[in-house]
């Protein structure tokens, strides 16, 4: 769990420009290890860096992104002459359709859960949301079941290339369900 938490943070750190010094002080690995790390991503998966660049060539273009159900994000600072402004616009820009799609599928997904759960006369109860993560409230009789109707409808939610994966845990409290 730790191993994949760091393998995230650097992989949407290299995706949002991080860059060899910042890498080098979270990882605790020399900047020319860190800039030879970068470098090695990019050649290892070609795609994330022609889809960085078409995104941000796309972005400059419209003024704007879109997630992928079709919300539109404005990106006005795009072709700014400041730096600054401008860095930080092609950070969002980056951003937006990645963490704006994770958002609409698990609103989407909150919605075929709480459907299904009511459909099916769950007692259980969706508490909240964190992040791409669910609480529930439920009864220890309806936990396996509720398990199953979560993990296969938020698998299900949309068909993409790659696959959508669901952990699931169970605790008296959102801290023993890590």
């Amino acid at each position: 769990a730790e191993l994949r938490s760091r393998a995230k943070a650097i992989n949407f750190g290299i995706i949002y420009g991080m860059g060899p010094q910042r890498l080098a002080q979270d990882t605790g690995i020399s900047v020319p290890e860190a800039r030879a790390f970068i470098e090695a991503y990019f050649a290892t998966f070609p795609g994330v860096r022609r889809w960085l660049d078409a995104t941000l060539e796309q972005a400059r273009k419209d003024g704007f992104v879109t997630t992928l159900y079709g919300r539109r994000r404005k990106i006005p600072d795009i072709t700014s002459d400041k730096p600054g402004l401008r860095v930080q616009a092609e950070n969002m820009a980056v951003n937006t359709p990645v963490q704006g799609s994770a958002a609409d599928l698990i609103k989407k997904a909150m919605i075929e859960v709480h459907s299904r759960m009511r459909s099916e006369r769950f007692e259980a109860r969706m508490l909240l949301q964190v992040h791409d993560e669910l609480v529930f409230e439920a009864p220890e009789r309806e936990v396996e079941r509720l398990k199953a109707l979560v993990r296969e409808t938020m698998q299900g939610v949309a068909a993409l290339r790659v696959p959508l994966l669901v952990e699931i845990g169970v605790g008296t409290n959102w801290l023993d369900a890590h």
